[in-house]
């Protein structure tokens, strides 16, 4: 993890997903995950929001369409849960939409983590 962008804050959000698979193990559905992820991320202290909404512009107008990650945290770093066996292309995309929709800076595909 040397070139990560937000390498600390990248730590402790793996660390946080990390203890809620091990509490839960797999097989439960997404929102059960995002749940018990919010409540880790609370208990550690870590800064979050849940299921921000990303506007979206084009040129100097606002679209009615939106994005909703599932959680912005530090105010920096989006992280958008899965309850799957494998990720395909299109999770990756749909983060890289996120991305492209807060106009932050989209470094490399190896920036998105797959916990």
């Amino acid at each position: 993890m040397t070139d990560v962008t937000y390498k600390d804050e990248s730590y402790q959000i793996i660390g946080a997903c990390m203890e809620v698979y091990n509490e839960l193990g797999c097989g439960f559905l997404e929102a059960v995950y995002q749940e018990a992820l919010a409540i880790e991320l609370e208990l550690r202290g870590i800064p979050f929001v849940r299921e921000k909404q990303l506007s979206i512009q084009y040129k100097e107008h606002l679209l009615e369409t939106n994005y909703r990650a599932d959680f912005l945290v530090f105010d920096k770093i989006i992280l958008e849960t899965k309850a799957t066996d494998t990720i395909i292309p299109k999770d990756g995309s749909q983060s890289i939409n996120y991305l492209n929709a807060t106009k932050n800076e989209t470094r490399s595909f190896s920036e998105l983590w797959f916990v």
